[in-house]
C-alpha cells in the first residue's frame, strides 16, 4: 500500500522503520474536515500538518502537527519559539517550494533536514493519528510515537488550542 504515498514520503517512512498504514483518498476529499466526514475518522485522531513562517526579515519556517481539533497557538507560541516578531500560515505556493508538497497532503514525513517539526504533546496520547500522505491521495495512519523518528522534532506542550465544540 505504500505505493499510495509520495514517493518521498513512503521511502522516509521505510528509513526511519516506522509502522504505518496507508489509505486511499479521493483528492477531492484530502482536506481535513471532508476526509474525516467522509472516510469516518474524528478530528481528535486526525491531524494537520501546517508550515508557519516570519512575515518579515530572514525567512524562518517551521512545520507544525496538531490535531484537528485543536488550532495552533500562532500569535504566542509559535512566534515564541521562532523568534520573530510576526508569524503566519505559509503560502499554498511556498508550503509546495519548501515542503514539496500540496495542502491537504503534507505529512511530517520527507520534509527537508533544516526544517524543524513541532508536535502538539496532546498527539502523543492517541492510539494513532491519520495524516497527510505527502500527496492529496492518500493518507497514513500510524501510532504517534512514529513522530519521534523523525529528525529535528520537538513535542511541544500547548502549540496548540481545543477548539470548543459548536453549541
Amino acid at each position: 500500500m505504500s505505493e499510495l504515498l509520495h514517493p518521498d514520503v513512503a521511502s522516509a517512512l521505510t528509513t526511519l522503520g516506522i509502522e504505518f498504514e496507508a489509505i486511499a483518498c479521493d483528492p477531492a476529499l484530502a482536506d481535513t474536515a471532508d476526509f474525516c466526514e467522509h472516510y469516518g475518522f474524528t478530528a481528535d485522531q486526525s491531524a494537520n500538518c501546517l508550515l508557519v513562517g516570519a512575515t518579515k526579515g530572514e525567512p524562518k519556517f517551521a512545520c507544525c502537527l496538531v490535531l484537528a481539533n485543536c488550532r495552533l497557538d500562532v500569535n504566542k507560541v509559535v512566534r515564541k519559539k521562532l523568534g520573530v516578531r510576526r508569524v503566519s500560515f505559509a503560502s499554498p505556493e511556498d508550503t509546495k517550494r519548501i515542503t514539496g508538497m500540496e495542502l491537504g497532503g503534507v505529512t511530517p514525513f520527507a520534509l527537508p533536514d533544516d526544517l524543524p517539526l513541532w508536535v502538539d504533546s496532546r498527539i502523543m496520547n492517541c492510539d494513532k493519528v491519520i495524516v497527510g500522505g505527502g500527496n492529496r491521495s492518500s493518507k497514513i495512519l500510524l501510532p504517534p510515537a512514529g513522530f519521534l523518528a523523525v529528525p529535528n522534532v520537538e513535542v511541544v506542550e500547548g502549540l496548540a488550542n481545543e477548539i470548543a465544540p459548536a453549541a
